[in-house]
């Protein structure tokens, strides 16, 4: 597995290689637009492109999707484990949240959660965003809007999103298959 990893293309931000038909750079190619906001590259002949909703087909050329160039993360890296990156691929999918919102969808611990926001912002792949004040309607008053500001807000940094891609790029078989919805 490592190998076809290695020898795979190392693609733009939101653009990932399709399992069902591993295209290489010799083949031309077609993106489906998936229902997590990545674009899969298909081979354009992928029997899997057939039972694609036509609206969310777009035509690719490899020299429009390829990275310019090779991002190594530093050494570092290998502190971060999977959960690491599922909170950073959660910031990536989400953009802006706060740490008991990541636990609930992630299903971690609210502790866990504050710990590894703290690593990552430590690591300058997380970074905390100024107060927000966030208006959402809550069933205590009939039509009333509620502002609420005491969570703790965090995006991704480019750091962050290169490491990221870095790690999605080098484990596709296996987020793949979570996110896979086509």
């Amino acid at each position: 597995m490592a190998d076809k990893t290695s020898s795979s293309p190392l693609l733009k931000e939101r653009y990932v290689l399709a399992k069902c038909c591993s295209p290489s750079e010799t083949d031309q190619i077609t993106g489906y637009f998936s229902y997590d906001n990545l674009i899969k590259v298909h081979r354009h002949d992928c029997a899997n492109l057939i039972k694609a909703e036509p609206d969310r087909l777009v035509q690719l050329v490899w020299k429009e999707i390829l990275a310019t160039h090779k991002f190594r993360p530093g050494t570092d890296y290998t502190d971060l484990d999977a959960t690491d990156f599922a909170i950073l691929k959660h910031h990536r999918d989400y953009d802006i949240d706060y740490s008991l919102k990541v636990a609930q969808v992630l299903g971690l611990e609210k502790q866990e959660t504050f710990d590894r926001h703290r690593k990552l912002r430590e690591l300058g792949l997380l970074e905390r965003v100024e107060t927000l004040i966030v208006q959402y309607r809550k069933k205590i008053a009939k039509n009333k809007w509620i502002k609420h500001r005491n969570h703790t807000y965090y995006k991704l940094t480019e750091r962050g999103i290169a490491y990221l891609n870095f790690y999605l790029a080098e484990n596709i078989p296996n987020i793949e298959s979570d996110t896979n919805r086509e």
